[in-house]
């Protein structure tokens, strides 16, 4: 009842903010061992916590906290909800090698900062993930894409394993994560928010 119940929600939120336009990654046949290594990525249930090397790395990291708390201001008002959120944001892209500022931009193109965002073809959450991640990945729980750490571990995860398929090539992995592999408007959407979202 209370699954129903959360669904529901989320259904009448992503109708009251109008359903997302991006996300439509496409079920690829992966490698035994990707698939081990990209299962293994999101089972890793090591809270958020960031460890830095020295008091440099930390007032970097707090100095980015700072900055992209004041940018985020009008997409989420709640100044609690805000930190945490950037805060697993952080987590989840360095800990996947990626540019905190690349995810960000990611998903203001993808949800536009909507936790309950669901695109037309049923991608769901922040990072916009398809549902068919989490039978090929993960536990099955489609509605654990809803709760913002899952779905940042998920998004950042797919999108480092894409940028390996395609040997570093940005472009063609940004394609592919939104399944529009090989044309320009996806990728060069994401491309220019992340210039919104670096760190001067």
């Amino acid at each position: 009842m209370q699954g129903l119940a959360c669904a529901a929600v989320a259904a009448g939120l992503a109708l009251s903010h109008g359903a997302a336009q991006a996300g439509n990654q496409k079920e690829e046949l992966l490698a035994a061992s990707v698939r081990l290594a990209l299962s293994n990525a999101i089972r890793d249930a090591r809270p958020p916590t960031p460890v830095f090397r020295d008091a440099a790395a930390r007032a970097r990291y707090e100095r980015w906290l700072g900055v992209m708390s004041d940018r985020l201001k009008r997409k989420l008002p709640d100044t609690q909800m805000r930190m945490e959120f950037l805060q697993v944001a952080w987590y989840e892209s360095t800990r996947a090698g990626l540019d905190p500022g690349l995810v960000l931009g990611l998903i203001q193109v993808e949800s536009a900062y909507r936790k309950y965002a669901v695109s037309l073809v049923g991608a769901r959450g922040y990072m916009q993930v398809m549902p068919f991640w989490t039978n090929v990945i993960g536990d099955s729980n489609r509605r654990a894409l809803f709760d913002m750490q899952t779905n940042l571990r998920y998004g950042c995860s797919i999108l480092r394993m894409y940028i390996d398929m395609e040997a570093g090539n940005l472009y063609l992995a940004l394609g592919r994560y939104n399944g529009s592999r090989g044309r320009p408007e996806y990728p060069m959407a994401v491309l220019k928010a992340w210039k919104n979202w670096e760190l001067e």
